[in-house]
Formats: structure tokens, C-alpha cells, sequence
């Protein structure tokens, strides 16, 4: 793969938890993979300063050794140490960074590519972005936008047209993570690269999608994000959605970022409103005397819900999404269930009934994916006895790992190489926003639950007889 061409990149945010836990160690494992440019600059922005240049590199330099996925070795850390520095500046004040940007730029000469990420908090989002226009900074640059983007559809039109009025949509590149992951993409090559599963990808055959992420932490130290945004609006009309996506769109013409794009966006043209009495929304017992959090909070910290496609390959299968905090197990896995046999031969045979999970096909999202199809299979001995028989690809036993990109690394370069496929457009999101809109005016009642739990008994309930998949079952 040829190198990106020389960059200057600018780390808004670069005193962050999302700057040291992934963006830095990211950067650093593309260097140390010879993946970057072979000249670039890093340069930290935020309100408040580190100290000087040597301060900065000290703390990125624990951050690599805290969060990164490679030891720092000494020879590698300093080529990547002198390319960094730190210029501060905000929404108020971005000329300094600006001179700082030109002079890195003019110290590197010939083509030089400018790329901004912008890791701020919501609210700060909309006055960054006319800061850049202001300075100039956005002039030819690539933006990297983090979610959430906007908090309803007048936000996120609102931020769009803020967008729109200093760049042009082909320089924006809105980041989300889980389209970074292996497991995620291979989605795509899973549909559509086997003969064997593609003609099955409708239905007719399959019943019911479960896309499923809970999480075992609890909000931790970010109340006074999520007490603005709720998991609703930070994992669902974000993470949740844009798998939804991957897994139902109609396969494009070929595989190329615009060709997927526009498949993205008349699928979600398709999806129904969210009907509020078809969602659950829960919060994790003590969520109230978390320090930050209102004593009268009433922040979803679960979310379960139906999605409904008006489709002909999707009509009258649900999909059903669900993540929570302080849940009993973390994982982030897609469940595809198929139909039963139309006619059960097998159903009196003794044994049976421990195999009556359906056959599924399971994609594991984790940092170790798995793609797993669940079959029955006659257990052997002398009388006809069924059991669940999992048949498993395994990652790291089928591929050698070298090649492997953590998320962030792989958007990270997809950015530098300007390749928009694993990214969301701006009428992706305002239709998301649309359709939430009846969730967000008329949210459904708050149910409590215990921690450690897999969340309220009503969301158990939403998913019919089969229930959700959980890691205990076959």
C-alpha cells in the first residue's frame, strides 16, 4: 500500500480521554508500521496547555505507554516525538494555531494535506467549525467530526449547515469506530462475497436481526456528558444505526464509498418512524448518586428497541437493538435468526428440546471477532438425539494477525487517503434524526434496573418467544 501523502494534522482536544486512549497510540502504531507519511506533523490543540513542546511529548509519550497496543521503543519514539507539538487555541481564538499550521506546512513544502480532527465536546461543535472558517484553518482541509452529530434533527441540521457554509461535504469524514472494526466490514465480504449465504440474505428465510451492545461499565466519570446525551442518542442513532445498515442494505453496484453511501441512504429512507410503545428505556439502580448526575435524573442509561424496514427483502422482520450500562456481560455482537423448517420431523424425538435455539449465524464485534453459524446436528450414538453444534471462524486462527488495525488506526489512514467508504454522510444522519424523532418527543417510561442485570424485564419481553442471544446460551 503506497504512504499517504505529507500531512499536518491537527488534534482538537489533544488533553482528552479519546486523545490518549486511541487517537495517539493509533498515530504511533501507523508510524511504527510505516503506514504514515513519510513527512508529517502532529500538532495538539485545546484551551489549556500541557506546558511547553517537551511537556506535551511526555504526556503523549505515557499515553502510548499506558493504552497503546506496541511497547515505545526508544528509536521509534523519537522520529515520531519530534513531529509533535502543541498550540493552544478555541472556538474564541485560532489564530496562533492557525500560524502554526502554516509554518509546520511551509517547513514541509511541496503537496502538503491538512487534516483537522475535531474530538470537543457536542455543544463546542458548531463554534469550532466557524472558528475554522474564520482562521482559514478549514481551507482545503479534511474534517474529522466525532459523534454525536448534533442531538436531534434541528441540531443536526444545524451543524450541517454550519459544515456546509466553510466546507464542502467530500472534506468531511464523521467518524464512528465500530465501522473501523474488522468484524464490522466483514459483514460486507460475509453477504456478499459467498454464494453460499447471499441468495438466504432476505425474508424469506431469516426472522429476525439482533444487533446487541451492552456494556459492563457504568458511566464512570462522564456523567456530565451523558447527562446531556443519554445512551439513546450516544450509542443508537450512531453506532447501532450504522450497523443496522451494513448488515440490510441492498447490495451496491460495486463496492466503492459513494455506491455504498447511496445504498445507506435509501435504506434508511425506508425505516419506519420509531414507534415508542415498540421501545424500552431503562436506568441502572444508583445511576442518581453517580457524582455529576441530577438527583432527579431521568437519562436513559438502556435502550432497547424495534426497527422496522419498508422493504421488499426486509418487510415484516424486525431488527432489535439494545445497549445498556451496567449490564450483566459486555459484548457487541449481531445475531441473524432463520426460520424453522416448515415441517419439524424431528419434533418428538427425545433431546430435542435442549437444541431449540434456532440455527444463527453470530457476528462477535469484540477485539478477538468470531463469525459463528449455529446448526443442529444428531448427536452420535444409537438413537436419533439433536443437539447445537456451533461451526466458528476464528481471526486470529484463520488470518495472521500482522496486517491487523485496531478501528481508529484503520479510519485513521482511510482519512489520510481520503477514502469516505467507512464514514457517514450528512443525509444519512439527518434521516436518522427524522425517524427518531418520535422517540425523542415522546420517549417511553423509565424502567430501573440492577446493575449486573441484562436490564428490564419489559426489554426481555420485546423480543418475543426467542429472546435475545445471550453468551450463556448454545
Amino acid at each position: 500500500m503506497p504512504r499517504p501523502a505529507d500531512h499536518v494534522i491537527v488534534i482538537f482536544g489533544a488533553n482528552g480521554d479519546l486523545a490518549r486512549r486511541k487517537l495517539f497510540p493509533g498515530l504511533y502504531h501507523l508510524y511504527a508500521e510505516r503506514l504514515m507519511p513519510e513527512e508529517f506533523r502532529i500538532i495538539g490543540s485545546g484551551r489549556s496547555s500541557p506546558g511547553d513542546d517537551d511537556a506535551f511529548r511526555a504526556q503523549v509519550r505515557a499515553a502510548l505507554q499506558q493504552h497503546g497496543r506496541r511497547a515505545v521503543r526508544d528509536e521509534l519514539w523519537e522520529g515520531f516525538a519530534r513531529r509533535l507539538s502543541f498550540v493552544r487555541s478555541s472556538a474564541d481564538d485560532g489564530g496562533a494555531l492557525r500560524d502554526a499550521v502554516l509554518a509546520a506546512e511551509q517547513e514541509l513544502g511541496g503537496d502538503v494535506q491538512r487534516l483537522l480532527y475535531l474530538s470537543v465536546p457536542p455543544a463546542a461543535m458548531t463554534p469550532m467549525v466557524r472558528m475554522l472558517g474564520a482562521t482559514g484553518l478549514s481551507s482545503g482541509a479534511r474534517l474529522i467530526m466525532e459523534k454525536p452529530f448534533g442531538t436531534d434533527l434541528a441540531s443536526a441540521r444545524e451543524l450541517n449547515a454550519a459544515l456546509r457554509a466553510v466546507v464542502d461535504e467530500d472534506q468531511i469524514f464523521r467518524i464512528d469506530h465500530f465501522l473501523g472494526k474488522e468484524a464490522a466490514q466483514n459483514i460486507l465480504a460475509f453477504r456478499f462475497a459467498n454464494g453460499l449465504f447471499e441468495p438466504a440474505w432476505n425474508r424469506n428465510t431469516i426472522a429476525y436481526v439482533q444487533i446487541d451492545v451492552p456494556e459492563t461499565l457504568t458511566v464512570e466519570g462522564r456523567a456530565g456528558f451523558y447527562e446531556g446525551t443519554g445512551a439513546f442518542r450516544d450509542m443508537v442513532v450512531t453506532h447501532l444505526f450504522q450497523l443496522l445498515g451494513f448488515v440490510a442494505l441492498e447490495p451496491p453496484v460495486r463496492l466503492t464509498a459513494r455506491a455504498l453511501h447511496d445504498e445507506k441512504a435509501k435504506l434508511y429512507q425506508a425505516m419506519r418512524p420509531l414507534d415508542p410503545a415498540r421501545a424500552i428505556f431503562g436506568q441502572y439502580e444508583g445511576y442518581r448518586e453517580e457524582e455529576g448526575v441530577a438527583p432527579d435524573s431521568t437519562v436513559e442509561t438502556f435502550v432497547a428497541l424495534e426497527v422496522r424496514l419498508d422493504t421488499w427483502r426486509w418487510e415484516g422482520v424486525p431488527f432489535l437493538l439494545r445497549t445498556g450500562k451496567a449490564m450483566a456481560q459486555g459484548r457487541r455482537s449481531i445475531t441473524i435468526g432463520f426460520k424453522e423448517p416448515p415441517l419439524r420431523m424431528f419434533g418428538d424425538i427425545d433431546g430435542f428440546a435442549t437444541c431449540q435455539r434456532p440455527n444463527e449465524v453470530v457476528f462477535e464485534l469484540s477485539e478477538t471477532p468470531q463469525i459463528t453459524v449455529d446448526v443442529r446436528a444428531k448427536v452420535p450414538g444409537p438413537t436419533m438425539e439433536l443437539g447445537a453444534a456451533p461451526l466458528r471462524l476464528d481471526f486470529s486462527d484463520a488470518f495472521t494477525a500482522e496486517r491487523g488495525l485496531e478501528a481508529y488506526e484503520r479510519l485513521l489512514l482511510d482519512v489520510m487517503r481520503g477514502d469516505h467508504t467507512l464514514f457517514t454522510r450528512s443525509d444519512e444522519i439527518e434521516r436518522l434524526w427524522e425517524v427518531s424523532q418520535p422517540l425523542l418527543e415522546h420517549p417511553p417510561p423509565l424502567h430501573t434496573y440492577a446493575r449486573g442485570s441484562w436490564g428490564p424485564v419489559a426489554a426481555q419481553l420485546l423480543a418475543g418467544p426467542r429472546g435475545w442471544r445471550l453468551p450463556e446460551r448454545p
